[in-house]
């Protein structure tokens, strides 16, 4: 976490990743307004919150804007699914829609990595810091696993689809069980959050959505249980 504006300016200038900033609400300076020039073109996420946010976060000098520098590199979807084609791999992305918690993002990761997913795509926002809790969680597999935050997610599927992926939505409200689903050829899976579950946009876009049958009275599994299961049928077929 850095403070203040001219340092967080610098970081920007930088080129440091930053997972994101909070701007308190009401700021406007000739400072401040040098920052939001340093944010243009920039796909860095930041929010407007109230000063009480600020500074139950620190009582430090902050002028009221806080940076948190990312724990990783974040890569471009683009580039590395067509390192996975020219490798000559079939693709198996994972794609984790308002997935929150840290730890189970850590875990997702670590089951992800074990499973050979070639990279995850996140949203730029409203999706979980790749903090130090979720590194430890993930049993250090986000040092090893590509990760891809996206402004779009829309246009980013819509690519994979254009670039001969199937993209499977897993969720509990369809007929198809993921035991159904060819998963051998090169594929896209969206795991959603636990509250919401997918969002419409991306259902409507996927072109197969599957659930895991769950014979017991309670309706659902934690998400990372949930994406482990989805993913070692993955690696079964392709085993086959």
């Amino acid at each position: 976490m850095i403070f203040g504006i001219r340092a967080v300016i610098e970081a920007i200038q930088a080129d440091k990743t930053i997972d994101k900033i909070l701007l308190q609400k009401g700021l406007s300076n000739e400072l401040f307004n040098q920052l939001r020039q340093a944010l243009k073109g920039k796909e860095i996420p930041y929010q407007f919150v109230p000063p009480e946010k600020i500074k139950r976060l620190t009582d430090k000098n902050h002028q009221g804007v806080i940076a948190f520098i990312a724990e990783i590199a974040y890569y471009n979807a683009e580039d590395l699914l067509a390192q996975v084609f020219e490798s000559g791999k079939i693709p198996l992305v994972l794609i984790l829609d308002r997935i929150t918690d840290v730890r189970n993002f850590g875990a997702i990761a670590r089951s992800a990595e074990c499973a050979g997913v070639d990279f995850i795509i996140i949203p730029s926002r409203g999706a979980a810091q790749i903090n130090g809790d979720a590194i430890k969680t993930s049993a250090g597999a986000l040092h090893r696993l590509p990760v891809c935050r996206e402004d779009n997610l829309k246009q980013t599927i819509e690519y994979l689809k254009e670039s001969g992926l199937q993209v499977l939505a897993c969720h509990e409200k369809t007929d198809t069980l993921i035991y159904d689903a060819d998963l051998t050829k090169p594929t896209a899976i969206i795991m959603g959050s636990e509250e919401d579950g997918i969002s419409g946009e991306y259902l409507k876009r996927s072109d197969l959505q599957v659930k895991i049958p769950m014979p017991g009275t309670i309706a659902s599994l934690n998400v990372s249980v949930a994406t482990g299961i989805v993913l070692f049928e993955a690696v079964y077929q392709r085993m086959k």
